[in-house]
């Protein structure tokens, strides 16, 4: 009788196994467009059925996809839609690609806009207090880092009086930059009254993936008409100029005119994702005049869509390229079809420049950064190192005329992985001025030399961090 129990159980857990198995096998077939990832699942649950079953459940499967579809539909962001929309030109060469990217984000392309380039939160920082202490009827926050250290502080302050002098005030922090357990930002926050959301976060393993899906954008938006993005966190590592232990330096972006109104629009997507609360026209979204002269318009991308839109902007790009390609970036850990874009760039004679810091501050990613480098140094790439401090800036430039600057990194993560949120701008005079910004952070040129001098185990080392690449 014991005998025949034990064959029972035996039974029931093979049978077990292999329905597990094919479930996931089933699930991964369907729904996984990436060939490697869907053969990496479907091995794992194959050797360990109950194991890879579990993991497959809390970070194999996109909910976010699936949550971001219910909200279609919803929202009504656009009905108050500017009327200053870009009349299609050929200066320059680049109108496929903003037809493109029209297409691509469902966004049209807006002139009438002013873009400043802030450096450091030296420079930042001052100006985003300033817009939050003056605004009057709306402030949208959105940071990956929210620190509560001296720097934080004087923004919670600021948020905090201007939500108790009656401007409706939401932020939002991601669930893991802003504290993996405990976020002390958004706790002073919301002990205040301040509408606060922790973007996917929650204790629960199967909810909160610890590895995956992180909301990397920094958006400010004050009174619907004034905007700030770029690469920028809040916190006292950014302020360069009084000396931090671990100063990081960074690009920020000013932006007025009728773009705000599609950034303000992406911050309202999250938000309603995150806290379920869709922002009404007003006060979020007033009617927006021209204030400049540079065409813009901005992108977003995440898992919540089927389109990498950020990186087949970058990709389109470097196909209009005539002349340069400049880039910047604090991580360079880009996928095939990026790598394989820009060398082709290079061997037909476009001039392609990638800066990136020396040293960042995951050695882990500098470790993989020198594994993957040797192919862009065989196409005729030219790879620089800037000097200390840290640059954590994200900037693209073709042909000194078109310009692509935000929180996205150049790493299959952020492109792949994050929420993140770019601007591209369509101005000769903005692309010189980043292009020349780029240009005056190279210093030293890698080579094939630098590479190669590498002893045996430094390089074992890097290739093995190099298999890290979808996660670093």
């Amino acid at each position: 009788m014991l005998l025949m129990s034990w064959h029972t159980l035996i039974m029931l857990a093979l049978a077990a196994r292999v329905c597990v198995a094919a479930c996931v096998t089933m699930h991964v077939l369907l729904n996984k467009r990436e060939v490697g990832a869907a053969i990496g699942w479907i091995g794992i649950t194959a050797l360990m059925p109950f194991t890879g079953g579990a993991l497959y459940v809390m970070f194999g499967i996109n909910r976010v996809h699936r949550r971001a579809r219910k909200l279609i539909g919803r929202q009504s962001w656009h009905s108050r839609t500017v009327s200053s929309r870009w009349k299609r030109t050929e200066e320059g060469g680049f109108a496929p690609l903003a037809d493109m990217v029209g297409k691509l984000t469902g966004r049209p392309l807006m002139s009438g806009n002013l873009v400043q380039m802030l450096h450091d939160g030296d420079e930042a920082y001052p100006q985003m207090l300033d817009a939050i202490g003056g605004a009057g009827s709306s402030v949208l926050l959105c940071s990956y880092i929210f620190r509560a250290d001296d720097a934080g502080d004087r923004f919670i302050a600021a948020l905090i009086a201007a939500h108790r002098r009656g401007v409706a005030v939401r932020v939002l922090v991601d669930g893991i930059g802003s504290g993996y357990f405990r976020s002390p930002a958004a706790h002073a926050l919301r002990r205040a009254g301040v509408p606060v959301g922790r973007f996917m976060h929650s204790m629960l393993p199967w909810r909160m993936p610890f590895i995956n899906m992180r909301n990397h954008k920094k958006i400010l938006v004050v009174d619907g008409r004034l905007g700030f993005m770029g690469g920028l966190n809040i916190g006292q590592e950014n302020l360069v100029a009084h000396h931090p232990d671990h100063p990081v330096s960074d690009t920020h972006f000013r932006i007025e005119g009728p773009v705000v109104h599609q950034l303000a629009e992406a911050f309202a997507q999250d938000w309603a994702f995150t806290t379920g609360e869709d922002l009404p026209a007003d006060p979020f979204f007033p009617e927006l005049a021209p204030t400049g002269d540079v065409p813009a318009r901005i992108v977003t991308a995440g898992p919540d869509s089927d389109l990498e839109k950020i990186e087949y902007t970058m990709l389109q790009a470097m196909t209009m390229a005539r002349r340069s390609i400049r880039l910047m970036t604090p991580y360079f850990l880009p996928g095939e079809r990026f790598l394989t874009e820009l060398a082709l760039a290079a061997l037909r004679g476009i001039e392609v420049d990638i800066v990136m810091p020396g040293h960042s501050n995951h050695t882990l990613i500098d470790w993989a950064r020198a594994a993957n480098l040797q192919r862009f140094l065989d196409s005729g790439c030219r790879v620089w190192q800037a000097s200390p401090p840290f640059n954590h800036s994200k900037l693209m430039v073709v042909d000194r005329h078109w310009t692509f600057v935000g929180s996205s990194n150049l790493d299959v993560r952020s492109l792949r992985l994050n929420f993140e949120v770019n601007i591209e701008a369509y101005d000769t005079a903005t692309a010189r001025l980043i292009d020349d910004f780029i240009t005056t952070h190279r210093r030293h040129r890698l080579t094939h030399y630098d590479l190669d001098r590498r002893p045996l185990p430094v390089r074992l080392r890097d290739a093995a961090a190099r298999l890290l690449l979808p996660y670093l």
